[in-house]
């Protein structure tokens, strides 16, 4: 009967999931939120159906584990390695001085000198599960922001191990909390150690030995095998599981089974954190909730603020860039996932008392469903800034702009046109709307704005009526017919070289204005046929004047003199 009842709330779960999830989508709400409130519609404090949140805990905590193992498998040693300064520094100091500033918030308030080591200790934690999906889900957890992200995140895993050490002890009113930690850490360091010793030894010769029988189900099932096995072992020695999964993770990073295994574990992580999200949901207390509101919405304020003004000063003592700051700021500002861990037990342990528990669990749950807002904040304050650095530095350097090319757009091919250009002697000045691709070539040295080539304020700005061509190199069509009608209307004599894909587009660019449009597809065609000629060994004479005639006919443009 167990048994069925436990089926029946996993169905309501899985219901839940396929219906807001997608609805969340279509409006616009992130997945992490509408698996919260798929929870919150689930949970014994609001009417309809219940799921019992005890009996799928177990299967949703693995949501986590199976997170953290995958990005275990996106951090090779050598990256570890290079990010050790952030994690032992910035990490290290975050812990420490956001959980100084709320143990010393909750001494304030009057609160035990226990109760308030593990509530700071605890709201110094952020959310690995809610950060790490922001980051995977926008391809940032490689950026200098992710990395530095993953980094405090890593150090705050491994805080989780003293502070479910510290619970007993405080529990106990024992007087000697410090060997007891020490204690815990040389285990914890024990355990990492053997692990590490025998996955170098073992796991690639099994991983070969099960790669060898080219069955895909038993090579899914030693990826199981692995993260659960491990995971089981950090935990027999006093850490998390998901601590263990990220240990597993890192000793396949650098392995030839990566991304076999990264595929694999793909759809086990995305649904168990799912569960483990509509689980958090579940322990929220709405009538308590609605009864506190004042004083769970202060309290979320002052956890996001106290803990994004923490990072905002350590982050630029730490060499991260502004902006860079700015994203590690506002993506760590929320509570963490362990915090329900933690507060449930100390409130188990009489450590801290029930209506404290659930105020802080609710304010915690409620700063999570924040996160991408914030995060979205972050970008928005990233930009503004990046804009006006951008515009700062083209008003410096417009005295300089004379006897240049403009080149409007600066991806690929606009970066090695100026290259080409640069090496000739000729300068050239480019405007880009992507703002972090400004930055990165200014910091690069190389001569480019930020600015919508389209508009007469930008082309002005940038020295059309001095300069001695214009090229549009831009990828969007719409914007790179516009620009052309734009430098024409500025500057009617002005020559304009475009980029084309088609030869469809071609003739719209060339009614726009363009003197000469150079469609991809027919000059990757041209250049093929060219090597081909002179594979055959056609006379040189033969293979210009070919190639001129067919370039006259398409490009518009005047034969040159040598050709036949």
């Amino acid at each position: 009967m167990h048994e069925f009842l436990f089926l029946i709330d996993v169905l309501k779960l899985l219901l839940a999931a396929v219906v807001l999830v997608p609805l969340g989508q279509k409006l616009g709400i992130p997945s992490v939120l509408s698996y919260l409130i798929a929870g919150v519609a689930l949970g014994p404090y609001t009417p309809g159906p219940v799921v019992d949140a005890e009996t799928t805990r177990p299967l949703a905590e693995f949501g986590v584990v199976f997170l953290l193992f995958a990005i275990g498998l996106e951090l090779s040693f050598n990256r570890l390695k290079a990010m050790r300064r952030h994690i032992f520094g910035l990490g290290l100091a975050q812990m420490g001085f956001t959980g100084a500033l709320f143990l010393a918030a909750a001494l304030g308030l009057g609160r035990s000198a226990h109760s308030a080591v593990i509530i700071g200790g605890t709201l110094a934690l952020s959310s690995t599960a809610t950060v790490l999906a922001l980051l995977v889900e926008r391809n940032e957890a490689v950026s200098h922001h992710g990395r530095a992200t993953v980094a405090v995140l890593i150090f705050q895993d491994l805080a989780v191990v003293p502070l479910l050490t510290l619970l007993p002890l405080l529990a106990g009113g024992s007087q000697h909390i410090l060997p007891a930690l020490g204690l815990a850490g040389v285990k914890a360091a024990a355990a990492i150690l053997v692990i590490f010793l025998l996955g170098r030894l073992v796991l690639r010769p099994a991983y070969r030995f099960v790669a060898s029988a080219r069955a895909p189900e038993v090579f899914t099932a030693a990826n199981l095998l692995l993260v659960l096995a491990v995971g089981v072992a950090t935990a027999e020695a006093g850490m998390s599981m998901a601590l263990g999964a990220f240990l597993a993770g890192l000793l396949l990073a650098d392995s030839p089974y990566r991304h076999q295994v990264e595929t694999d574990i793909q759809p086990f992580r995305g649904l168990l954190l799912g569960l483990f999200f509509m689980n958090v949901g579940m322990s929220i207390d709405l009538p308590f909730a609605i009864a506190h509101w004042g004083g769970i919405l202060a309290l979320c304020a002052a956890l996001i603020a106290g803990k994004a003004l923490v990072l905002l000063a350590l982050g630029r003592l730490g060499g991260l860039s502004g902006n860079d700051t700015i994203r590690v700021a506002l993506l760590l500002a929320q509570g963490g996932e362990f915090a329900f861990v933690v507060f449930d037990r100390a409130m188990d342990l009489k450590v801290i008392g029930k209506a404290d528990g659930q105020g802080l669990m609710t304010a915690v749950a409620l700063s999570m469903a924040l996160t991408p807002l914030l995060a979205a904040l972050a970008a928005r304050l990233v930009q503004r800034r990046q804009k006006h650095e951008a515009v700062i530095e083209r008003h410096d350097s417009q005295q300089e702009l004379s006897g240049h090319v403009v080149i409007a757009g600066y991806g690929r091919v606009g970066r090695t046109i100026a290259s080409v250009l640069e090496e000739s002697g000729l300068p050239s000045v480019a405007l880009d709307c992507d703002a972090g691709a400004v930055i990165a070539a200014h910091g690069r040295g190389e001569r480019v704005f930020y600015g919508d080539a389209s508009q007469d304020a930008m082309l002005k700005a940038v020295g059309i009526d001095d300069a001695i061509a214009a090229v549009v190199t831009v990828n969007n069509p719409r914007l790179a017919e516009r620009t052309v009608a734009a430098i024409r209307r500025l500057a009617p004599a002005l020559p304009v070289v475009a980029r084309a894909h088609d030869r469809q587009q071609q003739d719209i660019l060339l009614a726009a204005g363009a003197s000469a449009v150079i469609p991809e597809t027919v000059e990757t065609s041209l250049q093929m046929a060219e090597r081909l000629m002179r594979t055959a060994d056609m006379p040189e004479a033969d293979i210009s004047g070919c190639l001129g005639r067919r370039r006259q006919s398409l490009y518009n443009c005047p034969a040159s003199d040598d050709e036949g």
